[in-house]
């Protein structure tokens, strides 16, 4: 296209350059214009026809109506509960995102999580560098990950990515959701609690959003018990993030594994205190092979959309519309 024909598209999140440059390549891009300069993006705003961002990205109703002829909503990442889809379903304005692609990356970290919690990797590190393997000696056992329960929250494709590579721990695994699927071999549990209460080690990857908001709450981590440990490879707003700090200062609870948070990228002193808590910042699909096939797809929807061509990958609300 020539640069008059490229449509415009505005971004809402600081974008890679693998991903912004191509973008540049085929449309106008108007970066945080909306932050940025409002006055300058007043101007422009009724010309622009797309956004895209990052799974952590806000797209609000009240963004899209400043937009008359948006046409699309174009997310480089799995997750999108900080888009308002029914706004945009109302306003016919398809979104899309990146699945898939980032499947093998996030069960990988979420299966380092469990090891590092159990077996206090990131503490033996520190303890080796610190000089006191020498100066005191071997430091305390740790927890045996193999052979141990498992339980997922939210068996998509993520969490059967997350099952397969357990089974190669010689782990029992369980899992709970909306309801049972079929042709799974796995024991199913009506309720995150009811799962807790079954298993050693609990793995959260189901979506953000008002309906999974503070799922994993006071309860279910009781539940889960001294010995067990939670992992969350899904939206910070999952867990009620308070009491998952109690629960671990307490020891209602035996550890964490977190990648996500309430209110990244600030997480609580309290948690970043504790020595029985592993805390990554939210890089589960933070490889160069897994962003660029992110951003790639990302591309591919905007193309996609402006060729009059079926969409790769719209969110499941958005897809038969």
């Amino acid at each position: 296209m020539s640069a008059p024909d490229r449509p415009a598209v505005l971004t809402v999140a600081n974008l890679p350059p693998f991903y912004l440059e191509p973008l540049r390549r085929h449309f106008t891009v108007y970066e945080r214009l909306h932050e940025t300069d409002p006055q300058a993006f007043a101007k422009v705003a009724p010309t622009i026809r797309g956004i895209t961002g990052g799974g952590e990205s806000q797209v609000p109703r009240e963004l899209m109506d400043k937009l008359p002829a948006l046409g699309i909503v174009s997310i480089m990442g799995v997750g999108y509960d900080k888009v308002d889809v029914p706004a945009a379903i109302a306003r016919k304005v398809p979104v899309t995102h990146t699945p898939d692609v980032l499947n093998d990356e996030v069960a990988d970290l979420a299966l380092g999580l469990m090891l590092s919690v159990a077996r206090k990797i990131p503490q033996a590190d520190r303890y080796v560098r610190a000089g006191h393997w020498a100066g005191k000696g071997n430091m305390p056992l740790a927890r045996k990950m193999s052979g141990a329960r498992l339980g997922i929250v939210g068996l998509g494709r993520i969490g059967k990515a997350i099952a397969k590579r357990a089974e190669g721990f010689g782990m029992s695994i369980a899992y709970t959701g909306r309801s049972q699927q079929a042709g799974v071999g796995y024991p199913y549990h009506p309720s995150a609690k009811a799962l807790a209460s079954e298993v050693d080690f609990l793995v959260v990857i189901t979506p953000g959003g008002e309906f999974t908001r503070r799922m994993i709450d006071r309860e279910v981590l009781q539940a889960l018990g001294p010995r067990g440990y939670l992992i969350n490879v899904a939206r910070g707003t999952v867990v009620d993030e308070a009491a998952l700090i109690e629960a671990l200062q307490q020891g209602t609870i035996a550890g964490a594994g977190l990648d996500v948070f309430e209110d990244e990228p600030r997480v609580p002193q309290a948690l970043r205190d504790l020595d029985n808590v592993v805390l990554t910042p939210h890089m589960a699909s933070a490889t160069h092979e897994t962003r660029q096939a992110m951003a790639d797809l990302a591309l591919a929807n905007l193309l996609a959309h402006f060729a009059g061509e079926p969409l790769k990958s719209p969110v499941p609300e958005c897809r038969a519309r």
